[in-house]
């Protein structure tokens, strides 16, 4: 039985072409050895890299201490000295050059210990790399959800023609206050959502067509939004000549999981005269992350730095 308390932090950084930008993010990671990076997912299309890392966590946290507080606002402090948000594109909605940042509870932490540590994150970048900071989930006094913060900054309205999101914002002033950081943006970093939630699986299911409308229409029956599956959120993104991707989350993967979403949304594309093919996981799951940290808790050499 397992007794040690592990947590995971999952980063998402806008950029996926600039290696050498990557490799110094992913340098200034490694420094912390209590935070193991366990998973890089990179899309060049939509011009972005997600990473995991995961820690265990002590039974009483010093104050202002935890390795997965230092080893992402490490990496986020690498990737503003390396990125520039303004030359920035992709198919990819995004907020700034760190677009999210979300810690989830794995093996016997809790939601309030996630919680805590992202607060403290948001305290420290907001007020040490002057970046303003929105709080979701249970990092937020209120419960405030992920898309609904991202649907006030008007994340899912590309800013370019077509379906592109392009440079940094249009103006300097937010149209909400942040919970940490200055009210204004600079255009080169951009703003961060931070949150603490329940284990999420991030699911796309490939569509081929160049119908964004129609492909539209899917992601939003597919929702819970739109009256469609439980616990999941969804929205059409393209992905590259002659596919339209239906990107969801899945907020409690355990009563809907990938392979209802799979099927929903072969049957809709067949509705609508197009051809779904087979989704995946941009992540591993809590179990195959879990199993990967303990399987290489005592070797020099981790999962992860074998995929570089």
């Amino acid at each position: 039985m397992l007794k040690m308390t592990l947590a995971c932090c999952k980063l998402y950084i806008s950029e996926s072409r600039n290696k050498a930008a990557l490799e110094s993010i992913e340098r200034a990671a490694k420094l912390f050895h209590e935070a193991r990076l366990i998973n890089k997912f990179e899309d060049e299309t939509y011009n972005r890299v997600g990473y995991t890392l995961v820690s265990k966590l002590p039974p009483k946290l010093p104050s202002g201490f935890s390795p997965l507080k230092d080893a992402p606002f490490a990496m986020v402090e690498s990737a503003y000295k390396a990125i520039d948000f303004n030359v920035h594109s992709g198919s990819h909605p995004r907020l700034g050059v760190v677009d999210h940042i979300c810690l989830h509870p794995l093996a016997n932490a809790t939601l309030e210990q996630t919680a805590n540590i992202a607060r403290s994150l948001a305290r420290d970048i907001g007020t040490k790399l002057e970046v303003p900071i929105f709080l979701y989930g249970a990092a937020h006094e209120k419960g405030r959800t992920l898309d609904s913060i991202r649907r006030e900054l008007g994340y899912f309205m590309p800013n370019t023609r077509g379906n592109i999101w392009a440079g940094g914002p249009n103006s300097e002033n937010l149209p909400i206050c942040p919970d940490e950081g200055p009210s204004q943006v600079d255009p080169s970093k951009g703003v961060i959502v931070i949150g603490s939630t329940r284990w999420v699986d991030n699911y796309n299911v490939p569509i081929f067509s160049t119908n964004i409308s129609a492909v539209r229409r899917i992601a939003k029956v597919i929702g819970e939004r739109g009256g469609g599956l439980p616990s999941v959120q969804a929205m059409a993104l393209a992905h590259g000549d002659g596919t339209i991707e239906v990107a969801c989350n899945l907020l409690d993967p355990s009563k809907v999981g990938g392979d209802k979403v799979q099927v929903e949304v072969e049957r809709l594309a067949r509705e609508e005269g197009m051809v779904a093919g087979k989704g995946y996981f941009t992540d591993l799951t809590q179990e195959e992350i879990i199993e990967t940290f303990l399987d290489n808790e005592d070797s020099s050499v981790d999962h992860y730095s074998n995929d570089l």
